[in-house]
C-alpha cells in the first residue's frame, strides 16, 4: 500500500487579476504525440482577490488555481472540463471553469466585507494530469484542494476514466462481469487486510471508517500496468491524518472476474 502525501501547496504572492493561461512555454513541453493517442497541453485558470492580506508583514491574497490538460478533441474538453466543475461545492451550476475560480474568490471578497479583520487567505487548487492513455483508454488524476478556513485544507483525489474513441465515461461495472462485484470486492480485501497487516478475522471497526465495519471497495478507480487501482481519499476509510490509500488489484487475480477484451483482460 502506497500512502500519499498530502496535497500541500505554497504560492506567493502575484499581483491581483484573473487570468486564463493558453500558451504558456512551459505548458508545449507537454504536447503528446499525435496518432492513436490524443495531442494535448496543459492549460490554467487562476484568478486572484484584490483584496490583500498582510501576514508574517508580507502581502498575500486569496487565490483560485485550476489547471487541466488541453486536448485537440473538443469533446474530450467537455467531458473533463465537467467533471472539474463537478468538484464546486457550492450547488452552483457554473458555465466555464473560470466562472467556478471567480465565484470561490468572490465568496471570500464578500465574507471579508463583514469580517475586515480575518487574518487568513482562503485558496482553491485544482490540478487535472494525465497518467494513462492509449487506444480506448484515457485517465486522469484531479487533485482538489481547499482550504476556507479551519485547521486544514481539504484534499480529495479523484481518477476520471474515458474512452475518447467512444466518447463514453469508463464506469466499475463496465469492466466487470455482471454479478462479479461480491468477488472482486472479496480479492481486494485479502490485499487490503495483507497490506494493513490484519488477521481475515480481524476487526475493522478499530482504526477503519467502514460502514458497518464491513470492507468496500468505492468507484475511485484507475486501470495501471499493474492491475485495477483505488484510492481512498483522506477521512474515507482512515483519519485525515493518514492520508490517502491505494490498493492494487493485480490483472492476474481478474482473470474471473474481468470482462473478455476489457481494459482489465490480460491481452489489453
Amino acid at each position: 500500500m502506497k500512502k500519499l502525501g498530502l496535497f500541500i501547496i505554497a504560492i506567493g504572492f502575484i499581483a491581483c487579476q484573473s487570468e486564463n493561461k493558453t500558451n504558456d512555454t512551459a505548458d508545449t513541453t507537454n504536447l503528446v504525440a499525435s496518432g492513436d493517442s490524443l495531442s494535448f497541453k496543459y492549460d490554467s485558470v487562476k484568478v486572484y482577490s484584490k483584496t490583500p492580506v498582510v501576514i508574517n508583514k508580507k502581502n498575500d491574497t486569496t487565490k483560485a488555481v485550476i489547471s487541466f490538460p488541453l486536448f485537440s478533441d473538443e469533446k474530450v474538453n467537455q467531458f473533463v472540463e465537467s467533471k472539474i466543475k463537478l468538484t464546486a461545492d457550492s450547488g452552483k451550476n457554473y458555465k466555464s471553469i473560470n466562472d467556478y475560480a471567480a465565484d470561490f474568490v468572490k465568496g471570500y471578497d464578500d465574507f471579508r466585507t463583514s469580517e475586515k479583520d480575518y487574518p487568513q487567505t482562503w485558496i482553491l487548487d485544482i490540478k487535472a494530469k494525465v497518467v494513462t492513455q492509449k487506444p480506448g483508454y484515457l485517465s486522469l488524476l484531479s487533485s482538489y484542494m481547499n482550504y476556507s478556513g479551519g485547521a486544514h485544507p481539504n484534499s480529495v483525489f479523484t481518477y476520471i476514466n474515458y474512452n475518447p474513441t467512444t466518447h463514453q465515461e469508463i464506469i466499475l461495472d463496465s469492466l466487470i462481469q455482471p454479478g462479479s462485484m461480491a468477488k472482486l470486492t472479496a480479492v481486494a480485501e485479502k490485499i487490503f487486510r495483507k497490506n494493513e497487516k490484519l488477521s481475515p478475522t480481524a476487526s475493522l471497526k478499530d482504526g477503519y471508517f467502514f460502514e458497518n465495519d464491513t470492507f468496500k471497495l468505492n468507484d475511485n478507480f484507475t486501470v495501471t500496468d499493474q492491475g485495477l487501482k483505488f484510492l481512498y481519499n483522506p477521512y474515507e476509510i482512515k483519519a485525515y491524518v493518514y492520508g490517502t490509500t491505494e490498493l492494487v488489484i493485480p490483472f492476474t487475480e481478474l482473470k474471473e472476474i474481468a470482462k473478455p477484451n476489457s481494459l482489465l483482460s490480460p491481452a489489453n
